[in-house]
């Protein structure tokens, strides 16, 4: 039995390693399918012009080929390039995605997730709106607010057309009054929560708060003195 196991040796070691060869070939030939997550590179947005609705930043795509294909490409390879020179305000539909996919001859896409995207443009414009003090809390029993003003009392909001039309004014943080007994100023930020306007420059402002003693108050029915009610909970701009 060993005898015939080790005749002709050389021969069956170049059968085997013929068969390995096939073998490794064969393997490599078969197709398979891989999923890969792409990013959606948007390019050459015109000037004057920004996207203002959501566009996914990633894609889910499937790609079958030959398995020694598929081994040479990673994630970081693939992208999906959608050139928006040229383009109008408006909404624009971008199909068919996969044919913007840099993917080596041989492989195809076999799924895509989103297949299409909607884009909008709009025009980006600029709107000065007034300030608007929070303030919350109460000062010190026998004091209360006087004069509260904002320096500078106006900012810059820009954005997408659409949706600056609606912003009317921005505030500031909450300032809180619980205690206090005299007047004072602190920089504070301003809040605004849109979603595609924005501040152009100034995120803050310069809140000047002036607190003064209350008077008191002779109370006519002869109950004695009273006090000025100085419940606070918010303002806006006192001049």
């Amino acid at each position: 039995m060993f005898k015939l196991l080790t005749e002709n040796w050389t021969l069956k070691l170049l059968s085997l390693a013929f068969a390995l060869i096939l073998w490794i070939f064969i393997m490599g030939e078969r197709r398979q399918e891989v999923g890969y997550r792409v990013p959606l590179e948007l390019r050459n947005i015109p000037a004057g012009l920004m996207i203002a609705n959501e566009v996914p930043s990633m894609v889910d795509v499937r790609v079958s080929g030959p398995r020694t294909l598929l081994m040479k490409v990673s994630e970081g390879d693939i992208s999906i390039a959608v050139d928006l020179a040229d383009l109008q305000p408006g909404l624009t539909t971008f199909k068919r995605l996969e044919e913007r996919l840099n993917l080596p001859n041989g492989l195809r896409v076999t799924r895509l997730s989103p297949s299409f995207i909607d884009l909008k443009l709009e025009r980006i414009k600029e709107k000065l709106v007034p300030i608007k003090v929070a303030l919350r809390g109460e000062p010190l029993e026998g004091y209360q607010v006087g004069r509260v003003k904002a320096v500078p009392d106006r900012v810059l909001i820009t954005g997408a057309e659409s949706e600056l039309k609606s912003v009317n004014e921005v505030t500031t943080e909450p300032i809180d009054l619980h205690g206090v007994n005299e007047g004072f100023s602190l920089i504070v930020s301003l809040v605004h929560l849109g979603t595609y306007t924005d501040f152009k420059d100034e995120k803050t402002t310069e809140v000047q708060v002036e607190v003064l003693a209350v008077e008191p108050v002779v109370d006519p029915s002869g109950g004695g003195m009273k006090q000025k009610n100085t419940d606070v909970v918010e303002k806006g701009d006192k001049s």
